[in-house]
């Protein structure tokens, strides 16, 4: 059913970007870069060589493949009650719209209009939300709250369970509910409450875990931030290389902007900056283990042990 409502929505995609003008050639690739969220432009203008309908059009689909796919499962399956009661989706959806909202007013002295401020904030921020990292304008140029509200999407990213990175809505929302747990316990010692998601209970382990990833997450961020500052360049290019990489956005603010490229580093800060795409693509925690001892420890002794009963098969069949 995954693979249906993937495979579905990405040939509406390219069906409604034909109708709009684009090229076989141009439609296929686009839609499946959107689909991914891997934002892969096949010319250097990205989407910005494209007429407006077909903006429209990447921009609404980069936000459906950033919802989270259950609630396409629950309206397919005449669940459309649970669909809309998901926190997650509506509270994706509430940061969409304000964002848009906030960056289309900041970025209308800088814009042909009214519409085209509207059209260049809604793309910008369903591309970076979704982790697309599709572009249609220099962002890096815009006024510093637009750049603000950006980054703060970058961290944040998509739902959970979409093709969308970041650090996802629905941690945020256990976080915050968390801390508002914690808040009433010390104005109310004696009370007793749920952290509840969507109606339901969430066990404490769920919260722990969660809270482990933050502090997890931020402690990778700024291990990456200080290993990078030995290159000497401004902070904006710092800190947006190492979020865009941690969330799988793509471009960033000043010399990582969507016009520039991360030609200009280091060897090592280039591995420093593969390693967190890793991390944030494959989750955090699978990547560290890479790096603890008892792994390897674990994993050579398996391995002398597979030996040896090989070396005792042999000389047992010798015998």
């Amino acid at each position: 059913m995954l693979y249906l409502i993937y495979l579905g929505l990405c040939a509406l995609e390219i069906i409604l970007l034909l109708l709009a003008g684009m090229t076989p050639f141009e439609a296929i690739n686009t839609g499946i870069a959107t689909a991914g969220t891997g934002g892969f432009g096949i010319y250097s203008s990205s989407i910005g060589g494209f007429n407006v309908a077909c903006q429209w059009i990447v921009a609404i689909f980069m936000f459906i493949f950033g919802v989270n796919f259950n609630f396409y499962y629950y309206v397919l399956f005449h669940h459309a009650r649970d669909a809309f009661r998901m926190e997650e989706v509506r509270m994706y959806s509430l940061l969409t719209l304000i964002s848009i909202g906030i960056i289309t007013v900041n970025t209308l002295s800088c814009s042909a209009g009214l519409f085209d401020a509207l059209t260049k904030a809604a793309f910008q921020v369903t591309s970076i939300q979704s982790s697309t990292g599709f572009s249609t304008a220099d962002f890096a140029a815009w006024p510093q709250t637009s750049r603000c509200v950006l980054v703060l999407l970058m961290f944040i990213g998509a739902c959970a369970g979409s093709t969308g990175g970041g650090i996802k809505v629905s941690r945020f929302i256990l976080m915050g509910k968390a801390v508002h747990k914690e808040l009433i316990s010390y104005i109310h010692p004696r009370s007793v409450r749920k952290t509840l998601m969507d109606g339901k209970p969430v066990t404490h382990d769920t919260v722990r875990s969660n809270n482990v990833f933050f502090g997890t997450f931020m402690l990778v961020f700024f291990v990456s931030a200080f290993i990078l500052s030995f290159e000497n360049l401004d902070f904006s290019t710092i800190f947006t290389a190492v979020i865009a990489c941690m969330s799988n956005i793509g471009p960033g603010l000043s010399m990582v902007g969507p016009t520039k490229n991360f030609l200009f580093f280091t060897d090592l800060s280039k591995i420093i900056l593969i390693i967190d795409m890793l991390a944030g693509r494959l989750e955090l925690f699978p990547i560290l283990m890479l790096f603890h001892p008892n792994i390897w420890q674990d994993l050579f002794a398996k391995r002398r042990l597979k030996e040896l009963k090989h070396a005792g098969k042999v000389l047992n069949e010798d015998f």
